[in-house]
């Protein structure tokens, strides 16, 4: 039940102001909105534009700038950009315009179908260094994607673009098992899960940091536990931070629910933040600092740019696990949990099931049902990755 984050890879996701205000702080990411979501990973900068449908794409290179010719009409809407390789964008009708920092002249345009909970969308990925020699010489162009397949990147130029990188982090572990049950304990089962879910990423060619990778823990004071988890997703270039848990209640209660950070919900659920943050005094305590974390976050607009990419991943994931196993939905909820409190890329929890559930429990000690768990798990990131 408890757990922390994290990795080797940061995304630093910002959006247009506009965006940011629209739609970070009232509610997911609309598929109408024409300001782009922009990542930074390591060499590159990305920007998806979500559409409507998937559609067809013609790409033009000229001078400081990339074009995206689309057969669908977008929002207008226009702004800076604050990444590598990019300064702003602007949105006209059925054209999606680029402009590129001084010096660059590569772009690789991707229009991906619908996938789970995430919509069709253009994805624009562009070099973050810029080496005079690789100007091209003709742009090329996009065709048409074939009926019910996925639309081929349209790539303006080829440029090695370094992978994704997510962190997977197996909660409790070592001095703290976590939740035990007549069926399993929490420790067994997130490390199974994460393992499994690690294999399918790298399969994808997405690189994978662990937590840990065997029974252990990385201190055996909760707090320094939390803490050491939590950095991993600060080092580096990291995608995604996701925290595997396996919850516990009475026999009655079951299903599966994903959190990302915010204010503890009222009532009964704020006591699942308090034990997953190390229970007792302890879990009182980090609980009690994480909620003012929360608090302050709602005024910083580039907190709420990383909480909306959050509460994205959150979504795709608690989509797919549902729909993969036909477990009871709980939703996607928020809470103050200490090992996602403050990472500068997307970070989860995700409770898998309840391990004290009389069906739930003993199917959670089943290999079959944890590699489900983990191909869903896997498929969510992946979506989130913009990656196939």
């Amino acid at each position: 039940m408890n757990s922390p984050a994290t990795p080797s890879s940061r995304v630093r996701r910002s959006l247009a102001l506009g965006a940011l205000l629209g739609s970070l702080l009232i509610g997911p990411l609309s598929g109408s909105l024409a300001a782009p979501r922009v990542g930074e990973h390591d060499g590159y900068t990305r920007l998806v534009f979500d559409l409507p449908k998937v559609t067809t794409s013609s790409v033009k290179l000229a001078g400081p700038s990339v074009t995206v010719k689309l057969g669908v009409t977008l929002k207008a809407d226009q702004g800076p950009l604050h990444a590598p390789g990019v300064t702003a964008y602007a949105v006209a009708g059925s054209t999606v315009t680029v402009t590129l920092a001084s010096g660059h002249a590569q772009a690789k345009v991707s229009v991906m179908p619908a996938s789970g909970a995430q919509p069709a969308r253009l994805v624009i990925d562009v070099p973050a260094s810029a080496p005079a020699a690789r100007v091209p010489s003709t742009p090329a162009r996009a065709t048409a994607p074939a009926p019910a397949a996925v639309a081929r990147p349209a790539a303006v130029t080829t440029s090695a673009l370094v992978r994704p990188r997510v962190v997977l982090d197996a909660g409790h572990g070592g001095t703290d098992p976590g939740a035990v049950s007549h069926w399993v304990k929490e420790e067994d089962v997130t490390l199974d899960v994460a393992l499994r879910t690690r294999a399918e990423l790298l399969r994808h060619g997405v690189d994978v940091v662990m937590t840990r990778t065997v029974d252990q823990h990385l201190s055996s004071d909760k707090r320094t536990d939390l803490a050491a988890r939590s950095r991993l997703a600060n080092n580096g270039q990291v995608s995604a931070f996701v925290s595997i848990h396996v919850n516990s209640a009475g026999p009655g209660a079951q299903g599966i629910e994903t959190y990302y950070f915010g204010q503890p919900l009222a009532g009964g659920n704020r006591s699942l933040a308090v034990q997953e943050n190390g229970g007792g005094s302890v879990g009182l305590e980090l609980t009690r600092q994480a909620a003012g974390t929360a608090q302050k976050e709602l005024g910083d607009i580039l907190a709420q740019a990383k909480i909306s990419f959050s509460r994205q991943l959150a979504r795709q994931v608690q989509a797919q696990l549902i729909s993969a196993t036909g477990a009871v939905n709980r939703g996607v909820q928020t809470d103050a949990f200490y090992v996602i409190r403050n990472p500068t890329t997307p970070a989860i929890l995700v409770e898998v099931g309840f391990g004290s559930h009389p069906v739930e429990g003993p199917k959670l000690a089943l290999p079959a049902y944890r590699e489900r768990l983990a191909q869903a798990l896997a498929r969510a990131i992946l979506d989130f990755l913009n990656t196939k």
